[in-house]
């Protein structure tokens, strides 16, 4: 259980010193200081076993906090489970209150400090999930998710620790008038936890377990990292992250249940999943999986101006927002799984939407609400709606229908850099790298590729 300084916190002084005896406990060093408690290693003297204590600054030594401190060790006692840290004993000694725990090695904090494994990864990943799933379903926010409340055990066995300092946290990040900190979800800071507040901070320990580096405000894609993550896992475990790190609340997870149970899901796929060569790797050369080799051609070749960012959910090839299918594998993309760049989205098919269309253009929705009467202009307006009595008429490219007046497309669009069509819809194709048309779906092995 390690506790780091915040800006806002005041320096205490330590009056606990090394072989100073409370109570049946002597201590043997200081752990860590924090902005509400100090934790110290000790001895048990009466059971002959080392454990922490966590002992809360004086300043927070009133009825008020003292409250909040003994609602930390009632959660605590209501919640067992394997993967959650119970307090061993809590006492009040020589007028300071005092919280016992087991001592673990060391926290999750200390051990991103070294490389992992995929496989241990998952192997934390899990724990976690299982550690918040148990609390939300006991309707607790733990409000204080981070690898320094995650303490590892012998076996790489974690455990949540510090339920109940929530209300603490919550009115320090008030107070401190700093927005998102740490790990904390955006709302949380705004004073308004949920559930998902707590799948908000998991998706950012998985981002950084994962990719080595941690995401801060505003949260933008691609995050710095993005591209270590996006040559490492499974593009279906990447959606996973993203849909977790969603800042809007309403588009996460709804709880650590439901994540748990998607990465459930991947879990055998992501594990399988072939990973890139890097600059250090020992892999031969020629062993690199070809469709990765295909993926990276693609990329280095048309990314730029095509814009891939998005990734497929199933064989993880590049794939642009507007696409109805993956050009790779074929699988169906009525929905759109990723970030936008445009301000708002179709509440059927998830792509972008700018404020002023009537329609979506993407797949013949209308029922949205038109949020301004302000017309935008746009540098990727470059064609023209065929119905004479449009208001407007303006068309982006492979917009299936006209955002102003519904009207179906005539046009067949082109690919940048090349002639080649769809044998079924016409509209501009690959050959030399797609397997199937991402407009309609047809497959195009028929012309010639492997």
């Amino acid at each position: 259980m390690i506790y780091h300084h915040h800006r806002f916190a005041e320096k205490e002084q330590i009056v606990l010193k090394i072989k100073q005896k409370l109570g049946k406990y002597r201590i043997e060093q200081r752990l860590a200081e924090g902005s509400f408690a100090n934790v110290y290693q000790a001895m048990d003297t009466v059971e002959g076993v080392r454990v922490a204590l966590k002992i809360p600054l004086e300043r927070f030594a009133g009825r008020e906090f003292q409250k909040d401190f003994k609602n930390e060790v009632r959660l605590s006692a209501k919640l067992d489970h394997p993967n959650i840290l119970r307090v061993k004993d809590a006492s009040i000694i020589e007028g300071r209150f005092v919280i016992a725990f087991l001592l673990g090695e060391k926290t999750l904090a200390d051990r991103l400090k070294n490389r992992m494994s995929l496989r241990t990864v998952f192997n934390y990943a899990e724990q976690m999930l299982n550690a918040v799933a148990f609390a939300h379903a006991n309707r607790i926010i733990h409000c204080d998710i981070k690898p320094e409340n995650f303490i590892v055990f012998p076996h790489d066995q974690l455990r949540l620790a510090d339920f109940g300092i929530a209300k603490l946290a919550l009115h320090t990040l008030q107070a401190s008038g700093s927005g998102t900190v740490g790990y904390t979800a955006p709302e949380q800071a705004m004073g308004k936890p949920s559930f998902r507040s707590d799948v908000f901070s998991l998706g950012l320990i998985f981002y950084r377990m994962l990719s080595g580096r941690l995401p801060e405000w505003p949260f933008r894609w691609p995050m710095p990292g993005f591209e270590r993550l996006r040559g490492r896992v499974h593009p279906e475990l990447v959606s996973l992250v993203r849909k977790a790190m969603e800042v809007e609340p309403r588009r996460r997870f709804k709880n650590a249940i439901r994540m748990r149970e998607a990465l459930r899901r991947i879990k055998s796929r992501a594990l399988a999943y072939p990973v890139r060569a890097g600059k250090n790797s020992r892999r031969k050369p020629g062993s690199e999986d070809w469709r990765i080799i295909r993926f990276k051609q693609f990329r280095k070749k048309h990314g730029k101006h095509m814009e891939t960012l998005c990734s497929c959910v199933r064989c993880g090839g590049p794939v642009l927002e507007y696409m109805q299918a993956c050009p790779w594998c074929g699988v169906s993309r009525k929905v759109h799984r990723h970030d936008t760049r445009f301000p708002a989205r179709c509440p059927r098919c998830n792509r972008g939407l700018k404020l002023d269309w009537v329609f979506c253009p993407w797949c013949f929705g209308p029922g949205f609400e038109v949020t301004t009467t302000r017309q935008y202009s746009d540098k990727r307006y470059t064609a023209r709606c065929s119905n004479p009595r449009c208001p407007r008429g303006e068309l982006m490219p492979f917009m299936k229908y006209c955002p102003w007046c519904r009207r179906k497309v005539r046009r067949k669009w082109k690919m940048p850099g090349t002639g080649d069509r769809c044998p079924s819809c016409h509209w501009g194709v690959f050959n030399s790298f797609w397997n199937y048309c991402p407009w309609c779906g047809s497959s195009l092995r028929s012309t010639g590729l492997p």
